[in-house]
């Protein structure tokens, strides 16, 4: 017995031991791909500004679509920041996806909005909007209400409304930098390939202070949660994603701050409806539809348009997102495997899919698995002591280098914390970000592997609290409204 157990343990570190040399490969690779083009980036920035798009007559006009359900405390500040934003021609379309709470009243008295009647049109199949609401003296406002539908339903909504050729999606719990949508036109407007999606950069805007629908002060957050995810965030959106862009191979471009195209949106059918992950899954689509149709096209992500968001604040709520993430990643890769190792596709098919399939969505499963029979096979002496040091040390020092480098280059390139102190605190959270954190987030997303495959493929609702109450101190108490809903 004790030898088959041996045996055992030897087969599980040596599963173990591939996936860790394998992904340690490919995130060694784009560590190095992506400091040379994030930085190149940053000085090309620098030295052309953006200053000529806002007055050229070729930039195109833009619909924001924020899709809205139980959102009261943080839809106005939303909606008022995409108002501010620096853009020449741009309409903000708000649809409320059948909220149970104030968030349409809210809409219509911060905003003065009155109900009208306009014509619908419906290019992609969705529930139809049964109330519009606007202002006159804010033409570029739009309230929808609809029946409850889910978000894809809401996205789908918004994009048969919106005129405009390109259409960003922004979450209704996100703030925009002021000239952040410039900055995510600006790779459309110099192509000469069509380009059907452009991706930001969403930092995190825990500690940070929100006043008139911006950012007015930066800061670090309190908790040690929280920070894990500032440093989570900043090696993700600096270190992976432009990797991927500069190899031709963008899979992920995150929803909560990304640009469009509309009508390759269209006739790739819009946002599935039975995902938990629109975002990924649309990208994927449109892979495969302008490639079954031969048509030329780019997706592209650039570090300096950035969007803030608010983090999970408890370990509860941060499951349940990381849940649906890996989820939605597990539904997308299984939905279109006909991409993965198919040269059909490019990169993005040799590449891109093959390790968000084997090792993004399926590798946390071989990490949960190894780290809980790791000390196992120590004790089954199937594994000597100095290896097992050995293993930890090089897993946890390899993510912290990682870490390190990730945020070193966004304090050279795309600075937003103002203080040097911030800078060190990040520095050291880089090393528990690596020992318990990462370990925590393993099987938070292992548990998203299980749903998929047992069938529980149910969204979990996520609630927010920081900038809720900074919006509700704003905000006035509604009064009901005639006709809020018909």
């Amino acid at each position: 017995m004790r030898s088959l157990l041996v045996h055992f343990f030897d087969y599980v570190n040596a599963v173990v031991l591939v996936y860790f040399i394998v992904s340690a490969a490919v995130y060694t690779t784009l560590m190095f791909i992506s400091l040379y083009t994030v930085t190149l980036h940053s000085r090309i920035a620098r030295r052309l500004g953006y200053g000529n798009l806002g007055d050229s007559p070729v930039t195109p006009p833009v619909t924001l679509i924020i899709p809205a359900y139980n959102e009261e405390d943080a839809i106005v500040q939303t909606a008022s920041a995409m108002l501010e934003l620096n853009y020449p021609e741009k309409e903000v379309i708000v649809v409320d996806d059948g909220s149970t709470d104030h968030t349409a009243m809210r809409m219509v008295q911060h905003f003065k909005l009155q109900r009208v009647e306009r014509v619908y049109r419906e290019f992609i199949p969705a529930q139809r909007p049964l109330v519009f609401y606007l202002n006159p003296e804010i033409p570029g406002l739009l309230l929808v209400s609809k029946e409850n539908g889910g978000k894809s339903d809401a996205l789908n909504v918004g994009i048969n409304i919106a005129r405009s050729p390109y259409f960003c999606t922004v979450d209704a719990d996100s703030i925009i930098e002021k000239d952040a949508l410039l900055r995510l036109m600006a790779p459309v407007v110099h192509s000469n390939v069509n380009t059907v999606v452009s991706g930001g950069v969403v930092r995190i805007a825990n500690g940070s202070t929100m006043d008139k629908a911006m950012v007015r002060q930066i800061a670090m957050p309190k908790t040690w949660l929280e920070r894990c995810q500032v440093v989570e965030y900043i090696r993700t959106f600096l270190f992976g994603r432009p990797g991927w862009n500069s190899l031709g191979a963008t899979f992920i471009c995150s929803g909560a701050f990304c640009l469009l195209n509309k009508e390759a949106v269209i006739q790739a059918g819009g946002f599935s409806r039975d995902t938990v992950t629109e975002d990924i899954d649309m990208i994927a689509k449109l892979h495969r539809d302008l490639k079954e149709k031969g048509r030329k096209y780019r997706m592209v992500f650039t570090t300096d348009p950035v969007c803030w968001t608010e983090a999970p604040h408890d370990l509860g709520t941060l499951a349940k997102q990381r849940r649906r993430w890996q989820l939605g990643l597990m539904q997308t890769v299984m939905r279109h495997d006909k991409m993965i190792f198919n040269p059909r596709f490019g990169a993005t098919g040799m590449l891109s899919m093959p390790f968000h399939a084997y090792v993004e969505a399926l590798g946390c499963v071989i990490e949960a698995v190894g780290t809980l029979l790791l000390p196992f096979s120590l004790f089954f002496s199937s594994m000597p002591l100095w290896f097992f040091a050995m293993v930890i040390l090089l897993a946890v020092s390899y993510g912290t280098v990682l870490s390190m480098a990730s945020v070193l280059l966004a304090d050279a390139t795309v600075r937003r914390y103002p203080r040097y102190r911030d800078l060190w605190i990040l520095m050291a959270y880089t090393l528990f970000e690596n020992l318990g954190y990462r370990q925590i987030i393993t099987f938070y997303r292992a548990q998203g592997v299980l749903q998929y495959f047992t069938g529980k493929h149910k969204w979990e609702v996520v609630k927010h609290g920081g900038f809720a109450a900074r919006a509700q101190a704003a905000a006035p108490e509604p009064r009901p409204v005639e006709a809020a809903r018909a």
